[in-house]
């Protein structure tokens, strides 16, 4: 009977939601992380080694996403949106992986100014899960919530514009270099949070509609 009553009203599978919050708090901790690492709480080489880990587990996840999104007789929007906000969420994490790796082989002495880009990163991983939690019971309430991830995927390319513009009028040394590269990463880990909040925003619009 519960089973019906979902289908009836559009309910999210459990198990396909639990999947997908399973990737956003992944992703979550993977942000913070990050956050740890560049102010220096956590060491760059122990940073790697637990992003390994928590980047296992988000595959994790994904995997048991989309198994049980190809089976699930109703989803709250469009299989194609909810794919859409999975894979993204995916690629978040896979380039903050990639973010933490290429920081402890770089070994550039100051990552300080990247703190703001990762606090941006963090604001618009929590919105992308309060969105999620609510796509069923208040779709407007989710369009809201990601429209707040958009707007940090927004804040964190500007913040890309401006590293990049104060490290090109300085001198093009090896920790130029290797401070623009990472600058880079993070600026891809803002444009695939856009990605994520634009299918949830598309989903929610069709649903409300």
């Amino acid at each position: 009977m519960g089973r019906y009553l979902g289908l009836v009203n559009g309910r999210m599978d459990t198990e396909l939601e639990d999947a997908l919050l399973g990737q956003l708090r992944t992703t979550e901790e993977g942000a913070e992380l990050a956050a740890s690492m560049v102010d220096g709480t956590v060491g760059r080489g122990e940073a790697r080694a637990r992003m390994r880990k928590i980047e296992h587990r988000g595959d994790t996840h994904r995997g048991a996403f989309v198994e049980r999104l190809s089976s699930s007789l109703v989803t709250p929007i469009d299989r194609e949106d909810l794919f859409r906000l999975s894979r993204s969420i995916d690629d978040v994490l896979d380039t903050l992986r990639d973010f933490v790796r290429e920081s402890h082989l770089y070994k550039l002495s100051d990552q300080e100014r990247l703190a703001p880009m990762l606090a941006e990163v963090q604001a618009g991983v929590a919105a992308l899960e309060a969105a999620a939690t609510m796509l069923v019971e208040k779709p407007s309430k989710a369009a809201e919530s990601a429209l707040e991830a958009r707007k940090a995927g927004g804040a964190i390319r500007r913040l890309y514009q401006y590293e990049m513009a104060r490290v090109l009028e300085g001198e093009m040394t090896t920790d130029v270099m290797k401070e623009r590269e990472l600058v880079r990463r993070l600026e891809m880990v803002g444009v695939h949070i856009t990605d994520a909040a634009d299918a949830i925003m598309d989903g929610a619009m069709k649903r409300w509609h």
